[in-house]
């Protein structure tokens, strides 16, 4: 008798709560994700997407696919509550439930549509601009002088910045990059215009005498990446400067470059150069719920 109570005790709860999941269905809607530009970001780092709901991030998912339109599968009640997309870049193993701050992509929803753009996220590079010296500053040698590219201005008599760039958003910043028949070697990373990058004093590339001037750049005379040689001519080569993660996914530029130049062939030594608009200034792509 004891037995057969407990039973119907026991499947009266398996009904009850049967009943309550039943009363109080999860519900989830469609997200999709129509993107162009993104680039792979290898295996320790991956792309996540968020709503904000009342001021709150919530997860969309993540993803490593670059090929477009993705969608997923997203609460139904909270996207429709939603207001804003956001995609960031996070680690493959995160701890933090959190957004990173590398953030690329943002934008309101507008009734079931979100435009999404780097612009307002990371910065606007429309108008940015770009100047460069050929010179080797941290040499004593004068026979060198195309073998390294400073971003300063010195078209006035005195020095000053190359570079007119935005301030870039946390978990940004900036590299500059010289191209050597397809091998982009970095001059160094920074974030202000106006003071030398973070390798000035730890770069293996630059001379033995001082560090250069206090402005992004860096000199190529010795330890020479495999399959080139150092000093050399950069007449000829490219110089870019891209905006990359922070921390880094990749050794390689990142695909936002809002400036970039080939050295022309007759260049000359220690005069201001102009640079063009890169190959991506922006990313952009359209959210649909």
């Amino acid at each position: 008798m004891i037995r057969k109570a407990f039973l119907a005790i026991l499947a009266l709860g398996f009904l009850t709560v049967s009943c309550s999941e039943d009363d109080n269905p999860t519900t989830t809607s469609n997200l999709t994700l129509d993107l162009t530009g993104l680039e792979a970001l290898g295996n320790d780092f991956v792309y996540e997407g968020w709503i904000i709901v009342d001021g709150s991030p919530v997860s969309t998912g993540t993803f490593s696919s670059v090929t477009f339109p993705q969608t997923f599968n997203v609460d139904s009640e909270q996207l429709a509550r939603a207001t804003t997309f956001v995609l960031s870049i996070e680690p493959a193993v995160d701890p933090d439930p959190a957004p990173a701050d590398t953030k690329i992509l943002a934008g309101d929803f507008s009734g079931n549509l979100a435009s999404v753009s780097s612009n307002g996220i990371v910065g606007d590079f429309s108008a940015s601009t770009g100047k460069y010296i050929l010179a080797t500053p941290t040499d004593m040698d004068d026979t060198n002088e195309a073998s390294g590219v400073w971003f300063l201005d010195n078209s006035s008599g005195s020095p000053a910045p190359g570079l007119s760039l935005p301030t870039l958003s946390a978990g940004w910043k900036y590299e500059g990059w010289v191209v050597f028949d397809g091998t982009p070697v970095s001059t160094g990373t920074f974030l202000a215009m106006n003071t030398a990058d973070d390798n000035a004093a730890t770069s293996i590339f630059k001379g033995d005498s001082g560090n250069g001037p206090a402005y992004p750049g860096e000199d190529y005379l010795q330890n020479a990446p495999s399959g080139l040689s150092f000093p050399t001519d950069l007449k000829g080569k490219t110089i870019v400067v891209s905006v990359e993660p922070y921390p880094d996914n990749s050794p390689a530029p990142f695909t936002l470059k809002p400036l970039a130049h080939m050295v022309p062939s007759d260049a000359m030594n220690h005069t201001a150069i102009a640079m063009g608009d890169g190959p991506v200034k922006s990313l952009s792509g359209v959210i649909s719920r």
